[in-house]
């Protein structure tokens, strides 16, 4: 004789929001935020690249609007980056054997982490540049 199958919980359950289901999701990602500065070089860059815009956001003392530019910048990369890895992810699962169709998604993925990464550096330029120059205008060298 067959066991009763467990009834499904009702759709309001499964939706239901609880401490321990936010607590875990935010541990889910916290282990894949992890799992991409260990695993991927290009993360460990914008890492690096990161704590360089923040180190310069405090030394210059940019403005309050300036910061939210930088972060805007920052999470954009970061974005980029974790989805990018994702689909590289998703794609290698998929198959391992050179596929066109992987590959050209895999190639519109990192342009996207280009794309970015070059509008970071475009913000990065506008906030930096005007107290840099500043900097050495008053600073003449020897």
């Amino acid at each position: 004789m067959n066991a009763p199958r467990p009834t499904p919980p009702a759709a309001d359950d499964a939706n239901r929001f609880t401490i321990a289901g936010t607590l875990g999701s935010f541990r889910a990602a916290c282990h894949g935020l992890g799992a991409l500065v260990r695993g991927e070089v290009n993360a460990r860059v914008h890492l690096v690249a990161t704590l360089v815009v923040l180190a310069a956001g405090f030394v210059l003392r940019v403005s309050r609007t300036d910061w939210c530019w930088l972060v805007v910048a920052l999470a954009l990369v970061w974005v980029a980056e974790a989805l990018n890895t994702a689909i590289e992810e998703l794609a290698d699962e998929v198959s391992e054997a050179p596929r066109e169709r992987l590959g050209r998604a895999k190639d519109i993925a990192a342009a996207g982490v280009l794309l970015a990464s070059l509008a970071a550096a475009v913000i990065g330029g506008l906030v930096f540049g005007p107290p840099l120059w500043r900097l050495l205008a008053t600073n003449p060298g020897p």
